[in-house]
């Protein structure tokens, strides 16, 4: 159990102090904290639960949605990474994990699109063709420029700014970047220790270039995570909640984690599930599960 780590998403009903506890009851050695479990306690004492315990931190969840349109959503935005990246640093995790945002045109996570503005035409308004909202490039142009603006915050905390490619499936409301690659290109005009990626499986597996990308970020030395749970079927209405247990779905966890591998990764690997079913079983058992899981499908390729 020397590298398996909770992410507390998959004890989403647990406190931080029960997710460390139940860590440590499971002969875990690390833990993935989320933000909010974090801000519930303080991140002093958050820092002092984790550590009382013995339990490294492997990353903190999570930094990120960059894409505004809007210079005091932009400010906004930039000023809460900037807290991220200190609560990482006070943590004593080197990784901030970034869900980088996804189209200004979302009225939010998993929201409907807004409406295209009016404009002004002959003296009528009418339906714009095109809305700045919905331009995907831009879009992660502005992730580019604002990963930049806080790059040298971070590198003077030490913490990494590790970029999570989402599925496709998330690209209008939560991630314009979908593959490892997108990731790696972003991350490369800054030190590997400074900006970095994750790997995670319920959103790269599809991807028919995942094993020449993993190749290409750990020959960079920028693996920064490798996170895993399965793609599962029938997505729930919210795909955001179809993660399923580690050899529930179709992930090749074998040939992915020998990928990682093979790459030079040696640091944790954390479970995160978002399922209502997972979020409803007794903690325990889910790590229990987790465990059994990681031994069989995961272990064995590492």
């Amino acid at each position: 159990m020397s590298r398996l780590s909770l992410n507390t998403a998959t004890t989403k009903h647990w406190t931080l102090r029960e997710a460390v506890d139940g860590a440590v009851r499971a002969g875990l050695s690390s833990i993935g904290p989320w933000r909010d479990r974090v801000q519930e306690v303080g991140v002093p004492e958050a820092a002092r639960i984790i550590a009382d315990a013995g339990l490294r931190v492997s990353s903190l969840c999570r930094g990120g949605f960059l894409t505004t349109d809007d210079d005091a959503a932009a400010r906004a935005a930039l000023d809460d990474n900037r807290r991220a990246i200190v609560e990482a640093a006070t943590l004593g995790t080197h990784e901030l994990v970034m869900v980088v945002g996804g189209l200004p045109a979302a009225s939010g996570p998993g929201g409907p699109a807004l409406p295209y503005p009016a404009r002004s035409g002959a003296g009528v308004r009418v339906q714009g063709a095109d809305d700045p909202a919905r331009d995907l490039v831009a879009a992660r142009q502005r992730v580019a420029d604002r990963i930049g603006e806080l790059a040298p915050f971070a590198a003077g905390h030490g913490v990494r700014l590790v970029l999570e490619p989402l599925h496709p499936i998330f690209a209008a409301d939560r991630a314009v970047i979908s593959t490892i690659g997108q990731a790696l290109d972003l991350a490369e005009p800054f030190p590997s220790d400074v900006v970095g990626v994750v790997v995670d499986t319920y959103h790269v597996w599809w991807d028919p270039d995942l094993q020449r990308q993993i190749a290409r970020a750990g020959a960079a030395g920028r693996i920064a995570g490798y996170q895993v749970c399965d793609w599962i079927l029938p997505l729930a209405a919210d795909p955001l909640l179809s993660r399923g247990h580690v050899g529930d779905g179709y992930v090749d966890f074998a040939s992915i984690t020998r990928w990682v591998r093979d790459a030079g990764y040696t640091g944790d690997v954390e479970v995160e599930i978002f399922h209502e079913d997972v979020w409803s079983a007794p903690g325990d058992e889910t790590l229990a599960t987790m465990a059994e899981r990681y031994v069989r499908h995961v272990l064995p390729h590492l």
